[in-house]
């Protein structure tokens, strides 16, 4: 089956999403489907699903049809993730209800998710939030819980939850990742990506033991209600894995870090990098030592990233102030990033 419009996509969720409930509530039927979001590593939609013992609203996540469902279109990977961590002390995920594989590409595999209460929102990158003092103190509450959260996420034992067939992810495939995604990026963005590759894997520190990873564990990808999180999402690059990448990823998206794609306006109300380091090492109950040299694999990492989603933009003719702020705020900025992380680590 090939999906040729939006109206095909929906009626087969519906009817696909209607069979697959019934195998988690015999009597579930499935409602009133419609688009929430949309992006390029998988859709997401809302529906209703009543039955005798409930009804409420499940959010539909949905690889891209025509997509082969690997690596971040992967939704039922991820769904193993977030059902994985189900219990998990302090951890808050969305649990999974059911799901279907489908028949991929043509087909796509989809995993239907409690919706949790809650606002996303990045506030080092929104400029439409106001950033008054009320708003600065509930962002630096906020990402204080974020940060508690992400501690106790990272005590977790990834064998105890059933994620022990999972391979950890060595730091030197971390950095050859990004180094393969500045090779498909367009010339002007790579920088001497190669120099900077080399310096990481020159210097790359003793490893920890390994943990479950978000990948992009920031408030962005955060459900919160008042000062605190209800819920981590969007876990399309999780892995199994050294903490300190996520750790490092968080604080990037501080006040104080820099990070090129803030807006050029006061303070969103972050804690610094010292107080989110501390908060994470007080929750954990260890030390985080090497901790600059993941700062430098932070900047490369982003960089490499940020690369993709230009040429994307480009390519899209979105490449706009309009369209994309942060994409045109973080352009000239490239080579710095890359400049930035062989500071960090001296090399």
């Amino acid at each position: 089956m090939q999906h040729t419009d939006h109206a095909d996509l929906l009626a087969d969720l519906t009817i696909r999403a209607s069979r697959a409930a019934r195998q988690w509530q015999p009597d579930a039927l499935i409602t009133d489907v419609r688009s929430l979001t949309g992006g390029s590593s998988s859709l997401t939609f809302i529906a209703q699903v009543s039955g005798q013992a409930r009804t409420e609203p499940v959010v539909l996540k949905v690889a891209p049809p025509g997509l082969p469902p690997v690596r971040n279109r992967d939704v039922l990977r991820q769904g193993r993730v977030m059902n994985a961590l189900q219990g998990a002390a302090n951890v808050a995920a969305p649990a999974v209800y059911f799901e279907h594989s489908g028949t991929p590409p043509e087909i796509p595999p989809f995993v239907a998710m409690q919706m949790v209460a809650g606002e996303c929102v990045e506030p080092l990158l929104d400029t439409t939030r106001t950033r008054d003092a009320a708003t600065r103190a509930q962002t630096h509450e906020r990402f204080l819980d974020a940060t508690r959260m992400l501690a106790h996420l990272h005590q977790v034992e990834p064998s105890e939850i059933g994620l022990g067939d999972e391979p950890a992810v060595p730091l030197s495939e971390e950095i050859d990742r990004w180094t393969r995604a500045f090779e498909t990026a367009p010339e002007d963005l790579q920088g001497d990506y190669l120099s900077c590759a080399k310096a990481l894997h020159a210097t790359i520190p003793e490893a920890v033991a390994p943990v479950v990873n978000h990948g992009d564990y920031r408030l962005g990808n955060t459900l919160c209600e008042g000062n605190r999180v209800t819920a981590i999402i969007d876990w399309e690059i999780w892995s199994v894995g050294d903490p300190r990448v996520d750790l490092t990823w968080l604080t990037y998206f501080t006040d104080e870090a820099g990070h090129p794609a803030t807006p050029p306006d006061e303070p969103c109300g972050t804690p610094t990098v010292a107080e989110v380091v501390r908060t994470y090492e007080q929750t954990l109950g260890s030390p985080v030592v090497d901790i600059d040299w993941f700062n430098a694999l932070t900047r490369y990492k982003e960089a490499a990233a940020t690369a993709l989603l230009i040429k994307r933009a480009r390519r899209a003719g979105t490449m706009t102030v309009e369209a994309n702020p942060s994409f045109v705020r973080m352009e000239p900025m490239m080579p710095t990033l890359l400049s930035d992380a062989r500071a960090l680590i001296g090399y």
